[in-house]
């Protein structure tokens, strides 16, 4: 990991479409007895319209220029925050996001990701239209690292292990452990 300077408020998970972010954020918030956001929620909810109808009507940089303009309005503080696959693709956002953050990149190997990703071509995810999930893997996969101060590796590992995996790795920093289960 990565050196975090103390104080970051938020954690936020960056990986792969499938890496498993949306169900992660909803189990780490739970117990760390934070708030979640999911920015393509908050990108389809801005629009009005889903993310793989932005793709199809206006391209896929667009949908990225959308989600560059949501992430750099976030104002948010205690929260589990799920990007986008292709958030990493701006460097402006990934710097507002670390202004008040840890970056956790949920590292997930292909195979297990196309496993999971059964609709690639319908999802809304932000690629070339001639990509496929391995060139579009190959392509993030160094931006991940570059971005991330703690890597989990999934591999093996239930949603709920990753969760315990970051808030082993993140407690000293942020002042998070386990909270109680209410059932």
């Amino acid at each position: 990991m990565k050196t975090v300077p103390a104080g970051k408020k938020n954690i936020v998970l960056i990986g792969m479409p499938g890496a498993g972010k949306s169900t992660v954020g909803v189990i780490l918030a739970k117990l760390t007895a934070r708030a979640f956001l999911d920015t393509d929620l908050l990108i389809q909810t801005a629009e009005g319209r889903s993310l793989q109808n932005i793709i199809d009507s206006e391209g896929y940089l667009v949908l990225r220029k959308i989600e560059e303009e949501i992430l750099l309005g976030l104002t948010c503080e205690e929260h589990i925050i799920a990007t986008g696959g292709s958030a990493v693709h701006s460097q402006p956002a990934m710097e507002h996001l670390r202004a008040n953050g840890v970056i956790v990149f949920l590292d997930v190997e292909l195979p297990l990701l196309e496993s999971r990703v059964a609709d690639f071509g319908t999802r809304g995810i932000a690629k070339r239209p001639d990509q496929s999930l391995a060139d579009l893997f190959a392509e993030r996969h160094a931006l991940y690292v570059r971005y991330a101060d703690l890597v989990v590796t999934c591999r093996g590992r239930t949603q709920e292990m990753v969760c315990t995996a970051i808030i082993e790795a993140l407690s000293p920093l942020l002042s998070i452990g386990r909270a109680s289960s209410r059932g």
